[in-house]
């Protein structure tokens, strides 16, 4: 699934963007191909984690990502009572789901995590560097090339039947194309650090989802969970918005 959803995403952004593939200079490649990187890597390594370890339970962990990168990339002390306030309601809201742990799915959960905050780097940089979606989609068709080769190899022949192709499209379209496309697009004008804490939000509509479209239960706890992390994010939002020099960000693949 990795591999098709990258795949497809990468055909639509190239018809989409048609990037200029000329006039770039090697540190805008390195950090199309790192971003490309990246967004393979944490399609992997989500999907190697929740086929060992509840779907709560690495959502959670993983949200730790952004959640890390909202304090460090703050100046304000008072951005870690956000961060503490938004862990306490993600690990409520991920109670039940953390009882025998595969050791293995914590590691690829918690790879997802640092992986995570690299991609809000990566696409910030990569938004700056490339105009429009030519970024997304030069990263999107590298993240492809890497992924295809180990999907094939790891699915067969039934990674071309017909029903998965079509369930691959759709699934590249709702959770790649179009998202990824909007973040680039919201990192050009958002503050990492206050893109970061947003995204922190996501457990919240997963649970809110469930609630609503798949029929699941919501207790007291989670409601309080909710109301936690949607607290720490406005704080977060304001303690940002306050903060002098919060859009200047170091550049890792320049650090390399």
């Amino acid at each position: 699934m990795v591999a098709l959803r990258l795949g497809f995403s990468a055909i639509v952004l190239l018809a989409v963007a048609r990037p200029r593939f000329r006039g770039h200079g090697r540190n805008d490649w390195l950090t199309a191909i790192a971003f490309g990187v990246a967004l393979a890597s944490m399609n992997a390594l989500f999907y190697e984690a929740i086929a060992r370890i509840p779907l709560g339970a690495t959502v959670t962990i993983e949200v730790l990502g952004p959640l890390v990168l909202s304090v460090v990339m703050s100046r304000r002390a008072v951005s870690w009572l956000w961060a503490v306030l938004a862990f306490a309601g993600v690990a409520l809201l991920g109670q039940g789901s953390f009882g025998s742990l595969d050791p293995l799915g914590l590691v690829f959960a918690f790879t997802a995590a640092a992986v995570w905050a690299g991609y809000i780097l990566l696409s910030a940089r990569t938004g700056g560097r490339f105009p429009r979606l030519d970024g997304l989609a030069i990263a999107m068709t590298i993240g492809a090339i890497l992924a295809l080769p180990l999907g094939i190899a790891s699915a067969g022949p039934a990674m071309f039947r017909p029903d998965i192709l079509l369930l691959g499209a759709a699934v590249a379209m709702l959770s790649s194309t179009i998202p990824y496309a909007l973040e680039l697009v919201a990192l050009r004008r958002l503050p990492s650090a206050t893109f970061a804490i947003l995204m922190s939000l996501s457990p919240a509509m997963a649970t809110i989802a469930g609630l609503l479209l798949l029929g699941q239960t919501l207790t007291v706890v989670g409601v309080v969970a909710i109301a936690l992390v949607i607290a720490a994010s406005i704080g977060a939002v304001r303690t940002a918005s306050r903060t002098p020099g919060g859009d200047t960000l170091p550049n890792p693949v320049d650090e390399l």
